[in-house]
């Protein structure tokens, strides 16, 4: 098959004309995805056969897995976790992670989820440990109907092969292997930043857990490939079971719409940013603590707007300045904040050492993206049920906390802001290994819809399905 000057695609019932650089990269085996923006996405052929033999071997690898026991997969996460702690495999991945460390600044990427150090390998010992101690969840009852003469009775069971797109955090090993506890296999695309990281993860420590277990050598494969092509055709592949997909918003949001147009049930965390809103009756101390603690560095539950009621604001807004500051000094940096107007002579006067700066139109619904300089928004609002419409208008639905000594505004918060996480202190609670002992795989937000069954934390625990179990006693049982 050839592709010609002319010719379309049909998205959503419209044919789209094909861009020339499709055409002229196209060649016989590859595959088209059109999107809902209009955008053509070209799947090349390598990247669909390196992907097919992945899913194939995690495939085979997730039958076996049904021999395994219980033991055998505690025994794994105990021997991943053993080797992270070795000091020669840490001296491996470190060295790894330099390298790419050293790559992505050369070529201008952030590197705040990208750096590996033994704090990072500490954390995600500890998430291995926590796996190794939960208790399997297949074969789970969930609910037993008693009949007269029989009985039904719903189990949980494993779910099959889980495809993985992360960005370049290569932390993401020990959540992402939580699957194996609900005895399914994985396939992993990792962002090429973190590739090198990746494949020392792969040689020198989950591979040979894997063979310490005795688990299938296939039940966690690593799609060794950096281009986006692999991560568009890992999700084009219509034998995944669920496919998971973290990073970018804009990036997840494209892989899910592949997911969905594959028939695949998918898992998006990608938007972040959380909202910290302030009540008529705030106490000052806890407020400042609690905005110092939510500015310690930039990952999707950073605090990335503070709404004040209008009321204080002159009272507030030094304060909550102070704080700011007080983050950015702590990472020797001096803090931007993007202020409306009735905020920014309050800011100024606030003495407090900020890089201020007018909030612009649209801007509200921005999430600030930093390395090592804490950014954030300030607006105001006439009360705190006004603030909760701002949240649901130009928040990503995500987190949002209120600071307030009353309880009905907590209840209002609670009740009306469109939001799966809510509290009242920092907004960095929201981890699933912080909050519930349990690694995720990802925080999901309410932007697209809230949640089918499930919460918006996804962990590997809760990656399952449900099979019914019968139990015919009596044998003149009809209908």
């Amino acid at each position: 098959m050839t592709l010609q000057n002319g010719d379309r695609i049909v998205i959503n019932g419209k044919p789209v004309v094909l861009d020339q650089s499709i055409i002229n990269q196209f060649v016989d085996g590859d595959a088209l995805f059109g999107l809902s923006s209009g955008q053509v996405l070209l799947i090349k052929q390598a990247d669909l056969l390196l992907v097919d033999t992945a899913v194939s071997a995690a495939s085979a690898a997730f039958d076996l897995m049904a021999a395994c026991t219980e033991q055998q997969i505690s025994s794994f996460y105990k021997s991943f976790a053993q080797r992270l702690n070795e000091e020669s495999v840490r001296k491996q991945l470190l060295d790894a992670n330099e390298m790419d460390v050293l790559s992505a600044k050369e070529r201008g990427r952030s590197t705040t989820r990208l750096v590996l150090n033994n704090a990072t390998l500490d954390d995600m010992v500890l998430a291995l440990l926590l796996w190794q101690n939960m208790a399997q969840t297949s074969g789970r009852v969930l609910e037993r109907v008693e009949h007269d003469g029989w009985s039904v009775q719903s189990e949980q069971a494993p779910l099959g092969v889980v495809g993985f797109v992360f960005e370049g955090r290569p932390n993401v090993f020990a959540d992402a292997t939580g699957v194996l506890r609900s005895g399914n296999t994985c396939v992993f695309r990792i962002g090429s930043d973190a590739l090198n990281t990746a494949r020392s993860m792969m040689q020198f420590a989950l591979r040979p857990a894997l063979a310490d277990s005795g688990l299938p050598a296939d039940a966690v494969v690593l799609l060794d490939a950096s281009s986006h092509s692999s991560a568009w055709a890992l999700f084009a592949n219509k034998r995944l079971s669920l496919a998971v997909a973290r990073g970018s918003g804009s990036a997840v949001e494209q892989l899910g719409e592949i997911a969905r147009q594959s028939g695949t049930a998918v898992s998006l965390h990608g938007t972040g940013g959380a909202w910290m809103l302030i009540g008529t009756d705030p106490d000052y101390v806890r407020l400042s603590a609690v905005i110092e603690r939510s500015l310690d560095r930039k990952v999707c539950n950073t605090t990335n707007v503070i709404g004040v009621p209008r009321e204080n604001a002159a009272d507030l807004v030094p304060i909550i300045a102070q704080a700011i500051a007080k983050a950015g000094s702590n990472r020797n940096s001096v803090a931007v904040v993007h202020a409306c107007p009735e905020t920014l002579q309050l800011l100024v006067g606030s003495d407090a050492k900020l890089d201020i700066r007018p909030l612009q139109d649209g801007e509200l619904s921005t999430e600030w993206e930093w390395d090592s300089v804490p950014e954030c928004s300030i607006f105001v609002y006439d009360d705190v049920m006004q603030g909760i419409q701002s949240f649901n208008e130009y928040a990503p639905n995500f987190i949002v906390s209120l600071i307030s000594n009353d309880s009905k505004e907590l209840e209002m918060v609670w009740r009306y802001a469109k939001a799966p996480f809510v509290g009242n202190g920092m907004t960095r609670w929201v981890d699933g290994q912080f909050a519930l002992d349990r690694p995720e795989l990802g925080l999901s937000n309410w932007q697209n819809g809230r949640m089918l069954g499930r919460g918006a934390i996804l962990s590997g625990d809760s990656v399952y399905s449900v099979r019914y179990r019968a139990d015919q006693r009596d044998i003149n049982l009809s209908r």
